[in-house]
Order: C-alpha cells, then sequence, then structure tokens
C-alpha cells in the first residue's frame, strides 16, 4: 500500500509538471505580447529539465560505505565514510546521502551526522565522513544508504536505496583488577597450574640440582654442602583454581553493567592462570567448558558481545537443572546477577549443602541502595560461608566505583 500511494504521488507530480508547461504555453498563444512569451521561456526550461531528471536513472549510482574497523569496545568512536559515484555527469541540483542507522545506534552520540546534503551539478564523485562516539555492545549491521534528489521546484523527486553491508562487532569494557583465589580453594581444581604463586616453600617433596631461574630461597643449603653441588628443593605442585562464572540473564536495567563485570573476571582469572568456564542460558544456550587457552577466551568474549537478558525463567529456576552440576563440587562458582531473591538464596543455600563452592556477586546503580530484605538474605548466606559482595556500577555501565561489603 505504501508503495501504491508512492506512484501515485509521482504520477500526480508529473501531471502538475505537465499541466503548468501547458497553462504557460496556453497563456502565451492567446495573450500574446512580450510578457506571457517571457514567462513561457522562463518556465520552459526548468519544465525540461525536471523532464530529463524524471529520466535520469539514478538507479545507476554506485555507493560504498567503509567504516574503520570490524570490532570495537563499548566508547571507542567509528568512523564511516560514504561514496557515491555516477557514469553520465548530469547536473544535480541537490544531492541529499543518508546512511541509515539501526535503532541501537541511532541511540550512539554523534560528532558529525550520517546524513549530507550536496550541490554536485556536474560533479561525478562526492564523499563524507561521519563520526559515531560510544558504540552500544551488541553486534551491529549497516545495511542501507539512501539517496534522494528532485527539481528547483520539488515537483520532481526521486529517491533510491541501495543495499550496502557492512558487519561490526562491540565487545564490553573491560574493568581492570587483579584476581586473587582464596587459598583453602588451591588444590579443588583438576589440572596443574602454571602460575608461579602456586609454589609453597613449606610443601618440598625433594631436591634436585640447580637451574636458571630458581630462587635463592629455594636452595638447600644442607644438600649443597653434602653433594658439593648446589641443590634446589622441588616443591609439590598444587592444583589449578577452576572457576565457573553462571551468567543471570533475566531482563534487568543492569545487564549491561553485569556483562562488563563477567567479561573483566573471565579476563582476570585467565591472566591469573586459572581455568574458567561460562554458563549463559536465555531464549538460547551457551555452556563453555573449563579451560585458559587464548581461543576459549575469544569465544566466551564474542559471546559476551552479543548476549542479551531474554531468559524467560528466573536464575533460581535454572539452578535446579542439570545443566549447572557439571563438575560443580570441583570448582568455584561464581554467580554475577543483580537481583537477591528469597528463592534464590533458598536455591543457594540447598547447593551448598551438597558441597559446592558458591561466590555471589550482586550489581546495583551507584544510586540504588541495598534493601533491609536483601541485607538479611546476604547475612543468612555468609553464615553458609558463601562470600557476597555488592558492587556499585557507574550509570553508564562502564566501570565501577566501589565494592561494599554488607
Amino acid at each position: 500500500m505504501k508503495e501504491f500511494y508512492k506512484k501515485l504521488r509521482a504520477v500526480w507530480k508529473l501531471v502538475s509538471l505537465l499541466f503548468l508547461t501547458l497553462a504557460a504555453f496556453s497563456y502565451a498563444m492567446f495573450q500574446g505580447g512580450f510578457v506571457s512569451w517571457f514567462l513561457f521561456y522562463s518556465f520552459f526550461p526548468f519544465a525540461v529539465y525536471s523532464l530529463l531528471l524524471l529520466l535520469y536513472p539514478i538507479r545507476s549510482f554506485m555507493a560504498s560505505r567503509t567504516v574503520s574497523q570490524e570490532q570495537y569496545t563499548v566508547g571507542q568512536r567509528l568512523i564511516g565514510t560514504i561514496t557515491i559515484k555516477r557514469r553520465f555527469p548530469f547536473p544535480l541540483f541537490y544531492l541529499l546521502v543518508e546512511d541509515e542507522m539501526t535503532e541501537k545506534l541511532q541511540g550512539s552520540k554523534k560528532v558529525s551526522e550520517p546524513k549530507k546534503l550536496f550541490f554536485p551539478w556536474f560533479k561525478r564523485r562526492v564523499s563524507f565522513s561521519y563520526v559515531l562516539l560510544e558504540l552500544p555492545r551488541g553486534e551491529h549491521q549497516l545495511s542501507a544508504i539512501r539517496i534522494r534528489t528532485g527539481d528547483f521546484f520539488g515537483l520532481i523527486e526521486k529517491e533510491v536505496t541501495f543495499e550496502v553491508e557492512n558487519t561490526f562487532l562491540v565487545y564490553p569494557p573491560f574493568v581492570n583488577f587483579r584476581y586473587y583465589p582464596q587459598q583453602r580453594r588451591f588444590e579443588q581444581g583438576s589440572a596443574s597450574t602454571v602460575a608461579n604463586y602456586l609454589h609453597d616453600s613449606t610443601m618440598a617433596v625433594g631436591i634436585r640440582e640447580y637451574q636458571a631461574g630458581d630462587k635463592l630461597s629455594w636452595i638447600d643449603w644442607k644438600a649443597t654442602a653434602r653433594r658439593d653441588s648446589i641443590m634446589t628443593k622441588e616443591f609439590e605442585q598444587m592444583q589449578s583454581h577452576d572457576v565457573v562464572i553462571i551468567l543471570d540473564r533475566t531482563k534487568s536495567d543492569m545487564f549491561e553493567s553485569i556483562v562488563t563485570y563477567t567479561a573483566s573476571f573471565i579476563r582476570a582469572i585467565m591472566k591469573s592462570g586459572a581455568r574458567v568456564g561460562l554458563i549463559s542460558i536465555g531464549c538460547d544456550r551457551h555452556i563453555f567448558p573449563l579451560q585458559s587457552d587464548e581461543e576459549h577466551g575469544r569465544n566466551m568474549f564474542y559471546h559476551l558481545a552479543k548476549v542479551d537478558c531474554d531468559s524467560k525463567e528466573p536464575l533460581s529456576t535454572l539452578l535446579e537443572k542439570d545443566v549447572f552440576k557439571t563438575e560443580m563440587k570441583q570448582v568455584t562458582n561464581i554467580i554475577v546477577t543483580s537481583q537477591l531473591t528469597l528463592d534464590f538464596a533458598r536455591r543457594l543455600e540447598y547447593l551448598v549443602k551438597l558441597q559446592q563452592s558458591y561466590m555471589l556477586f550482586v550489581i546495583k546503580s551507584v544510586h540504588d541502595e541495598t534493601l533491609n530484605e536483601e541485607k538479611i538474605l546476604i547475612e543468612r548466606l555468609k553464615k553458609l560461608h558463601i562470600d557476597v559482595k555488592v558492587i556499585s556500577s557507574r550509570d553508564d555501565g562502564r566501570g565501577y566505583k566501589e565494592v561494599r561489603e554488607v
């Protein structure tokens, strides 16, 4: 229906142009004289131009778009460049070029608008650049460039949309902090770690000859004196601190902050040398097993760039499913959420009784206070040795002002 009215409007404008031309000619023929013919000859070139513009094929234009890069982090800026080329240099009075933005990108701050008006006349090539600031997280697609032109009177207007696709990914931002596993949980993992802090000088199990890189504190001076050769202590290798992060994907105003904190936690844990897994369940299900290699990290960050808060069930219900019971007794389970309810606390209490280890991070806006009900639940969980921290997030979702204990 919309296309029908669009064509009807174009036909009406063409009929109006022909009617005005014939009216000017008729007036000159019947009235005669200098003034009437002057009016006709003054109007006639514009009428001819409008008719030629109607026949001019703007669909033959070539439109292209380039973006500064394909991967961004929230807060970075995008520079897009639009170029329009044409073969035949027909004089165009104006040319309006616009890059169509998605709904998410329309909310980005703009240094320069993705729209520009040109007066190209005979130019065969026009180009302009625009800048978007504070890109939102997610996978975005720029798919269309729209151009519009017309005559001097606005009777003839032509518009065409070119399908030009560019896809780019915006990763969540990172908060810089270090992750320190608790000492009592060092030996719960299933793989050996390469982190230096896992060597404990009180757990020597033998001696060996000195090797380059050994610390002086590791030297066994008594054995060195007996063998007349520098000997160092050999330590037992502790097990890694395996961590599974559970992402709460229920609807929440703080979801962007939850994703930011989850991504930062994953990066910090991987830097510490531990293995990390991720459980993310909503309309789709993604379970990343315990690994520590770079490709595993990239896969998790890629998922966090695209994930949405689309879970139809509360996290307390999801915790009852078998998918969360894989290797739970051998790892520390970190839950990142923004909601703490009675049902959720009861479920955690039940899981802790099954000898499962949990840490809870509750993300709040910096303006939100912890409710009395939440304080009671937090104290209740701490009595079961569940480490609970409330994180005060900034409103922009890019950082964390403080971590407050309740």
